[in-house]
């Protein structure tokens, strides 16, 4: 049995002890324990937190395997502190059936950087007329439990209630992408006074929202869970902040891009700031930092969204949307929540790994740094400044809208189930 001492490590931020990795759990965590025949990492005062879990990643395999793969997602997942990601539904073929989310689980098995969980459809082929085959997927070797039309919005309510009441048989959750169709045509970004300014089509806050608001009010009729993809808005913190205190169960999630860019940035015509949802206001930004922070939104999720250069390397109406997440999140989230003293490590942890991971239904992960317990961890030097470099990215693809942009914190060790994915910065 292999094992790995992790020495001088501050669980949590708290003060530093060791931490004796044995085969694939941790074997004791305190002061002075002794190597023998171990491998020492030399932590030093560096940051170790439960491997990090992402709600919410695009993997893009199968179909589009141009933009990411299986392997070259978990490998950047990896890289970025993760242990284990949930791959979105939104693939050529659409992940509806158990045997297509069957395929993405085992590829998942075989990339060995990082634990993939499938998110199944909603719909058939997420057109938002038929329900998936939900339950099949749910009895499948996968063992889905989450499912979303992510890219699109379930906006039938019909279909949307179906969905919630389904999932309730085997505690499963709809992971909703907030966004009314007919409020959103031909919106290009945040409606504003930018995109007045700038003449792109305007995508109001309130096409978000509403479809919030009634899908909370749904899951609370049917007694139900529902959970809020990338909220963006001021306004969308307000309607579940109003859910949870009526004890309906809902929970959301924020991207990193969300806390840090605003709509300013679309002045620049640079397709690397188009998104879905759209960059907001700086008070929308403020408002889901704070909503973060005190619990309203339960996790940080990447949406991880990797294109081909050239899908966004061209003029603004003709780009795609998305930007990739998972190799700069713990970065922008040290940024933006704990150098803000908006949050502390423990905080980071709740929201990135153990939050996620029980939203998920996803064992063995988001679990504390003690004995007995999976040996997932993530080990971040919380001091380092240094500017982002894609070309350095894991990732297949290189659409950051933060490229040169300087960012605290630097994963330099991520350890799945007791074995170094990452060693020293560099992929194991």
């Amino acid at each position: 049995m292999s094992k790995i001492l992790i020495r001088g490590a501050k669980i949590l931020g708290g003060e530093p002890q060791d931490v004796l990795i044995g085969g694939e759990t941790i074997a004791e965590v305190g002061t002075g324990i002794e190597a023998g025949d171990a491998t020492v990492v030399e932590a030093d005062g560096k940051i170790l937190l439960p491997g990090l879990v992402d709600l919410h990643t695009h993997l893009r395999e199968p179909g589009r395997e141009d933009s990411e793969t299986v392997l070259t997602g978990t490998r950047a997942a990896a890289s970025g502190g993760y242990t284990a990601v949930f791959a979105m539904a939104n693939t050529f073929p659409v992940a509806d059936t158990a045997g297509v989310v069957e395929q993405v689980w085992r590829l998942g098995k075989e990339s060995g950087y990082c634990d993939v969980q499938p998110i199944g459809a909603v719909t058939v082929g997420l057109e938002g007329k038929q329900l998936a085959e939900l339950g099949a997927m749910h009895d499948s070797a996968a063992g889905v439990r989450v499912f979303s039309d992510d890219g699109k919005c379930v906006d039938d309510a019909v279909i949307m209630r179906r969905a919630l009441e389904y999932v309730k048989a085997f505690g499963g959750v709809v992971a909703q992408h907030a966004q009314e169709p007919r409020l959103t045509e031909g919106a290009q970004m945040n409606e504003g006074i930018v995109s007045a300014e700038l003449g792109l089509g305007g995508w109001p806050a309130v096409a978000e929202e509403s479809i919030i608001a009634r899908d909370v009010l749904l899951a609370e009729h049917v007694g139900s869970r529902v959970h809020i993809c990338h909220l963006s808005t001021a306004g969308s913190v307000e309607i579940v902040r109003w859910a949870k205190s009526r004890g309906i169960d809902v929970t959301a999630e924020v991207t990193p891009h969300h806390l840090l860019l605003t709509d300013e940035l679309v002045r620049s015509y640079n397709p690397v700031y188009k998104v879905n949802p759209p960059l907001r206001t700086e008070r929308d930004v403020l408002a889901l930092r704070e909503a973060l922070a005190d619990g309203t939104i339960d996790i940080v999720a990447t949406d991880h969204a990797p294109h081909p250069h050239e899908d966004k390397d061209c003029e603004w109406g003709a780009a795609a949307m998305g930007m990739v997440g998972l190799e700069t999140a713990l970065s922008v989230v040290q940024h933006t929540m704990v150098d803000t003293g908006l949050l502390d490590w423990a905080g980071v942890a709740e929201r990135m790994s153990s939050r996620p991971a029980e939203i998920g239904r996803l064992a063995g992960h988001g679990r504390p740094v003690a004995a007995g317990e999976p040996a997932n961890l993530t080990l971040v030097d919380s001091a380092y400044r240094g500017p982002v470099d894609p070309a350095g990215f894991a990732s297949r693809s290189r659409n950051t809208p933060y490229e040169g942009r300087e960012l605290p914190g630097r994963v330099t060790h991520t350890f799945l189930r007791g074995r170094a994915t990452v060693v020293d910065g560099n992929l194991a």
